[in-house]
């Protein structure tokens, strides 16, 4: 193959108590990523929406996992990167992930994978290092493995699947712009041991949930006593969100990432579908424009878009 076009899937990151350690991967929305074989030792990036991108590749979220892919083996080829942005940058739903993630599982497909998803997950991160200073693989994992995803350790690089049952996902993104390093800054750099003890309780308790197809207990452990508390003054609406929707007969949910984009669970898509209400109701009266999306998990991550077909293969 000479070139590939796939979709790149949003994800959520956190999963409200495991911060920088789960992630979960979604149906929609998704980039779609045109990447070509060059002859040449090089990546070029392009936008094929005009959405502004940054075209230098060592500044851009998919050119520099594969300066890194194209380093490390030593490769005598390079690629061409055309990116369709369906997952607003800012959104706290993956969007440098989906570019970072995308551009090396579609390198790999065109170097008749060489490439483990370890490997891939590795490259990848150089990415999320692009945009917010730190490698992280909590949305980067999840897309790339599909489903949800434990990242036990960055290094060396440990990456658990974890089964998960039938979960709608309803998500809020207020169309304002959190910028993941600046949602970093405003972080404590220190924890009561007592709120540790309690985290840990939590993300425990959400493993083992999703594990046992138990959903009071991953109701009861979606809460988050470290980050929350900081980062919900960033996003308007956020206590009105999360009480309506809980109300409304969600499992519960958080921020989404770094936010502002808010998620819920749910066990079935009627409540889902009421959460999604109550999230619009709320924008509508402050008077912010929003997108919302109800989904489910995707537990195939990145996809081929096949030519002159309108089903998915799966990688």
């Amino acid at each position: 193959m000479k070139e590939v076009k796939i979709y790149a899937p949003a994800t959520i990151a956190n999963l409200v108590c495991g911060f920088d350690v789960l992630g979960l991967c979604l149906n929609e929305p998704s980039d779609i990523m045109h990447v070509k074989l060059l002859d040449e030792k090089k990546v070029a990036i392009h936008s094929a929406d005009g959405y502004k991108l940054p075209l230098d590749p060592t500044q851009n979220t998919a050119g520099a996992p594969l300066l890194a892919m194209i380093e490390e083996a030593d490769l005598q080829v390079g690629f061409d990167v055309t990116i369709e942005k369906h997952i607003k940058p800012g959104s706290g739903i993956g969007s440098s992930a989906a570019s970072a993630a995308g551009a090396v599982v579609a390198a790999n497909i065109l170097l008749n994978h060489i490439f483990s998803k370890e490997d891939l997950v590795r490259f990848a991160m150089f990415g999320e290092k692009v945009a917010s200073g730190v490698k992280h693989a909590d949305n980067i994992a999840p897309c790339i493995y599909g489903g949800v995803t434990l990242i036990r350790s960055i290094f060396p690089l440990d990456i658990i699947s974890i089964p998960a049952p039938l979960l709608y996902i309803t998500a809020v993104h207020p169309q304002i712009e959190v910028r993941t390093s600046d949602a970093r800054e405003i972080l404590r750099k220190e924890v009561l041991l007592r709120d540790a003890i309690r985290q840990w309780g939590n993300i425990a308790g959400l493993v083992a949930g999703l594990m046992k197809n138990d959903y009071k207990l991953i109701g009861r452990s979606l809460e988050d006593v470290i980050i929350e508390p900081v980062r919900r003054m960033l996003i308007p609406g956020f206590d009105e969100v999360k009480k309506s929707s809980i109300k409304a007969g969600a499992l519960g949910g958080g921020i989404s990432g770094s936010g502002p984009s808010i998620f819920m669970l749910s066990r079935d898509n009627s409540t889902a579908k009421d959460v999604e209400k109550e999230m619009q109701s709320i924008y509508d009266k402050i008077g912010l424009t929003y997108r919302t999306y109800v989904t489910t998990i995707n537990n195939e991550g990145i996809t081929i878009i096949p030519e002159k077909k309108n089903k998915e293969n799966q990688i």
